[in-house]
């Protein structure tokens, strides 16, 4: 009798572990299903790209159109990338990163810090801080365009003049941009830092208060360490967003002068303007190295001096 109970369980715990299994098996290839048109998209924009541009640059674009292009194996990447050409293009890139994304973290933490006292109206200035999120990149450089206009500006009015024009001095020129990009950028930078604001719990703050800290302490030992997380993320997406920027050099400086604000999505555009894939290419890599290698190392780095806790 006890031998057949024991029967009876097995062959019930072994039909439950089938209908378990094929459970999961239908679970999983529905899953995979509803799944198909997204892993299909990506795979035709995103995937096919991707490695179509590392087969692109082993092959060198010929001088004359018709001609079948030449295999080159990894010659071509030597030579774009050992050139003073790339060199030029991947400084100007940094010193743009450098220019912008501190600058935009800083000024919209402040903006934040401002919105977030107890005052009468400030929801109107929460308004104004954050429209220029509004505002995209083509309406942004054609506004800082005019005013830093030679001729009708607000340079000349206010009797600050350069010669050359601004926008054309290799001096001031990748500065100007800086500017534009901090400014069209400030909006979602204050947006980011104030819902990170507002996420800090407000008795930690008074209990600070109560135990006599001054404001500037309070900020730098509790307010800062807690907003650590939104101030990485800002930092680690704006460092992208800087490494990409592409319309206000088109809008306003087209590279130039003297290739000073030539930065390295530019290069890509100029090199495909000139019907040159193979170097394009080689460019892009590049910009897609530099980037991974910059955000596993701010990664690695940065995140050590975050702080997650509650």
């Amino acid at each position: 009798m006890t031998s057949d109970t024991a029967t009876t369980h097995l062959i019930t715990d072994v039909g439950q572990s089938k209908r378990f299994l094929n459970r999961r098996r239908r679970e999983t290839g529905l899953g995979y299903l509803m799944l198909a048109p997204s892993l299909l998209i990506f795979s035709v924009f995103v995937f096919y790209p991707f490695f179509k541009n590392f087969y692109l640059g082993f092959f060198r674009t010929p001088p004359f159109p018709g001609l079948p292009a030449r295999y080159v194996g990894l010659d071509q990447f030597r030579e774009v990338l050992t050139s003073d050409y790339f060199t030029n293009s991947f400084r100007v890139t940094i010193v743009f990163a450098l220019l912008t994304v501190p600058a935009g973290i800083i000024l919209g933490l402040l903006l934040a810090m401002v919105a977030n006292q107890r005052l009468r109206g400030i929801g109107a200035y929460r308004t104004i801080f954050s429209s220029t999120v509004a505002t995209s990149v083509a309406v942004a450089s054609v506004i800082f365009g005019t005013l830093l206009n030679p001729q009708v500006g607000l340079l000349p009015w206010l009797g600050l003049t350069t010669n050359p024009a601004i926008l054309e001095n290799p001096k001031y020129a990748l500065f100007a941009v800086a500017v534009t990009t901090i400014w069209q950028n400030l909006g979602l930078s204050f947006i980011v830092m104030s819902s990170g604001l507002q996420a800090i719990p407000d008795e930690i703050i008074e209990a600070t208060e109560v135990d006599g800290a001054r404001p500037w302490t309070r900020f730098w030992r509790v307010t800062l360490p807690l907003l650590s997380p939104t101030v990485f993320f800002a930092f680690v997406v704006g460092s992208i967003v800087a490494f990409q920027t592409f319309g206000q050099i088109d809008l306003l400086t087209q590279g130039g002068p003297i290739d000073k604000t030539n930065v390295l999505t530019y290069a890509i555009y100029k090199a495909l303007r000139d019907q040159n894939e193979g170097k394009a290419a080689v460019l892009a890599v590049a910009l897609f190295g530099v980037t991974l290698l910059l955000t596993t190392a701010q990664m690695r780095i940065l995140e050590r001096r975050v702080h997650y806790g509650n």
